[in-house]
């Protein structure tokens, strides 16, 4: 960390207030019907309405352009009260906020930026990211998606696969070839819409958690894309999605964080009410000792994300303090679903408690936005160049 870079944690009383109110938000909105949600795999398309009037859909988005100007802590904070309550909802929110407006916003023209913006800071429309496909994951150089010019457009024809808003989305930062044989050099960045014609989204995908949230795939069929919807220049598309992908994990990090938060109190909570051996579990020092651990584990993903995010547009580490936040939360939250489910016992494997459900959506967290292994090699990288 560069010197006088040095933080105060504490949060801002306008920070406080926003928390609060998402929090309040959550538990009144998105709370009811939750598990039957997750059961008919219904997204909550009426309370993401009101997210957006909320400005949760466009927080990282300047206010000309429609979004709530805040700044990647406030974004986090935010992010984590929604994912407490309904994981599949926050990663919703995530995506249409990160890996969807950031780059349109960093990368686009101004024209473009008031053409697409403003309906999706709004939440009016949603947004995606289509980078992976079937056979191109953390290899994102391998990719087949190839885009020709053609007079003012630009062709584009291939799959991509695991796309958060395929079937609901109207917005899509899309990366093909341009150049196929410039390899890594010659790929670039669209803004594609679902309006566009030859393009088509498939099913949503049958997935194990965040059922209550869109996933599928995109097919490119002779899809003309206007040349004005080409982000930044031809060519940058992989250091426009690396750079997606750096601020992303933020999100993802802060969903983990909710999802520990909230492991740990459905824990306590069980722990002080289930009677073994004549006393509450809560008293055996083996529960105790787990919920210790669950409990620091929480304050250090917590501390690391905020700290990410605080540093997140000023610091010239902010990839390396992204993935290490990602990283480190995502695998905390992974154990303390694991531990609070094992502390719920048999109940813990019945659908009626909530871990089981919460035990299903985190396990995605360390595969997305970059597994924990392509986070090492990130995390190793930075540190060899320093």
């Amino acid at each position: 960390m560069p010197p006088g870079s040095g933080l105060d944690f504490a949060l801002t009383e306008e920070q406080e207030l926003l928390r609060a109110e998402v929090r309040r938000f959550a538990e009144e909105r998105l709370r009811p019907g939750l598990a039957e949600r997750d059961r008919s795999h219904e997204l909550p398309v009426a309370v993401l309405r009101e997210m957006g009037e909320m400005g949760l859909l466009g927080m990282l988005v300047a206010e000309e352009y429609g979004g709530a100007g805040q700044d990647p802590l406030t974004y986090c904070l935010a992010v984590e009260e929604v994912a407490r309550v309904c994981p599949s909802t926050a990663v919703t929110m995530s995506v249409t906020n990160s890996v969807c407006q950031w780059p349109i916003q960093r990368f686009g023209s101004d024209e473009l930026r008031r053409r697409v913006l403003p309906e999706l800071a709004a939440g009016a429309e949603f947004g995606g990211f289509g980078l992976t496909e079937p056979g191109s994951g953390s290899d994102a150089g391998a990719m087949q998606t190839v885009a020709r010019r053609d007079g003012d457009d630009w062709i584009l024809d291939g799959q991509k696969a695991w796309i958060t808003n395929a079937s609901i989305g109207k917005w899509f930062v899309v990366l093909a070839r341009t150049d196929p044989a410039a390899g890594k050099r010659g790929i670039s960045a669209f803004v594609v819409g679902r309006e566009m014609p030859g393009f088509a989204a498939g099913a949503p995908e049958e997935k194990m958690g965040l059922r209550a949230s869109v996933t599928g795939s995109l097919f490119f069929n002779a899809c003309r894309v206007p040349a004005s919807h080409l982000l930044d220049a031809e060519g940058q598309g992989l250091r426009i999605a690396f750079a997606t992908l750096d601020h992303s994990r933020l999100g993802i990090a802060a969903q983990a964080v909710g999802i520990h938060q909230r492991a740990l109190e459905l824990a306590l909570a069980y722990a002080r009410e289930r009677v073994q051996f004549g006393v509450p579990i809560v008293e055996h020092q083996a529960v105790r000792f787990t919920l210790a651990r669950m409990a620091t584990e929480l304050a250090a993903a917590r501390t690391l994300t905020r700290h990410a995010a605080a540093l997140s547009e000023r610091s010239p580490e902010a990839g390396r303090l992204a993935s290490e936040a990602k990283l480190y939360a995502s695998e905390a939250a992974n154990r303390a679903c694991f531990d609070a489910l094992q502390i719920h016992g048999g109940n813990g494997f019945s659908e009626e408690y909530e871990i089981a459900r919460l035990y299903r959506d985190v396990r995605v967290t360390t595969i997305y936005e970059g597994t924990s292994e392509m986070q090492r090699l990130v995390i190793a990288r930075h540190l060899l160049a320093g």
